[in-house]
């Protein structure tokens, strides 16, 4: 990642009176940010200057961290032969560092600089929220919790009367980057009426049941966790993955729609959530099918299958996934 230049070494060793400081460089290529506060706070620029403005707080050669997060294999040792058998593979918490270098026209601007960097990364305020943008315009975003690096050092390498170093180190629970748009296909059908959308060319008259292809496509680098809403009437529904796991509704005693109408049901299929909810809050978990799996959305594009069975209404289907990625 192109970075802004970092602080050349002095001459004379002495950085208290004259620091040789980090030249300011105005990068298209790169836009770095942190906003604290689970990204609510004020996102703090390190990169892309966005004005004439020199002190600011600037990211410095050296980041660690941005791209491949470390992956866990799991193994088991095989008695009588060479080498191990694979059990699993599961992506860990990624370690990030960030040097960065706050310089203040005084004292006073320093340490305002010092407190809001503070403030943004304290991990009692939630998350931060580390920002990287290309030329293309497109953020790529990770949660991050600080974990040290801005304890201070005054020594004369490290800090002068207007400027300090830091080397802050954070850890990505959610390993993954994630960008600010998601992928969303909706449809709907009642009696005689097509689906809404190119991906599902099904039809369903009242009280009939259909089965069909989903065409889904996940411009991530690996799975995504769709969000179902669904809105009734329905008297059945399920849903099976293009692993081949699946989970719905059965009919219900009496031929009671499942899936009233009018009501929408919620199926939140995140690590993490794992919900089944309706508007009104309505757990439908108890109303599950035996064995159900949540399923997720492989990488590219996949197939997974439909079986509903409208009631008397015209009930509507959506899925959206937030697609995650390796690096920025």
């Amino acid at each position: 990642m192109p970075i802004p230049a970092g602080p050349q070494s002095p001459a004379n060793g002495a950085w208290e009176r004259n620091p040789l400081l980090p030249v300011p460089e105005d990068w298209q290529h790169t836009y770095a940010s942190i906003t604290g506060s689970a990204g609510e706070g004020e996102e703090i620029p390190l990169t892309g200057f966005q004005s004439a403005s020199w002190p600011a707080i600037v990211l410095q050669p050296g980041a660690t961290g941005l791209d491949v997060p470390p992956f866990e294999i799991y193994m088991d040792d095989l008695p009588n032969l060479d080498g191990s058998m694979f059990r699993g593979v599961r992506a860990a918490a990624r370690q990030i560092l960030l040097p960065v270098f706050v310089y203040g026209i005084d004292r006073r601007t320093l340490r305002a600089f010092k407190r809001k960097l503070a403030a943004a990364l304290n991990p009692k305020n939630g998350a931060a929220v580390l920002t990287l943008m290309e030329q293309d315009g497109i953020p790529r975003r990770i949660h991050c919790h600080y974990v040290g690096g801005m304890e201070g050092n005054e020594s004369s390498d490290a800090a002068g009367f207007t400027w300090v170093a830091y080397g802050i180190q954070l850890v990505a629970l959610d390993p993954w980057w994630h960008g600010d748009t998601s992928e969303v296909i909706r449809w709907s059908f009642g009696t005689a009426q097509p689906f809404l959308g190119k991906l599902l060319p099904l039809k369903l008259g009242e009280g009939t049941q259909a089965a069909g292809t989903l065409t889904i496509t996940n411009p991530g680098d690996i799975e995504a966790w769709p969000v179902w809403s669904i809105t009734g009437p329905l008297r059945s529904l399920k849903f099976t993955g293009p692993d081949g796991s699946s989970w719905g509704i059965p009919a219900q005693p009496g031929g009671a729609d499942a899936l009233p109408n009018g009501r929408t049901l919620t199926v939140d299929c995140r690590p993490g959530y794992k919900t089944i909810l309706d508007d009104q809050g309505t757990n439908y978990f108890p109303l599950l099918s035996a064995n159900p799996s949540l399923w997720s959305v492989p990488s590219g594009t996949s197939t997974a299958q439909a079986e509903l069975v409208a009631g008397s209404g015209t009930p509507t289907v959506k899925v959206e996934i937030s697609p995650r990625y390796t690096t920025y």
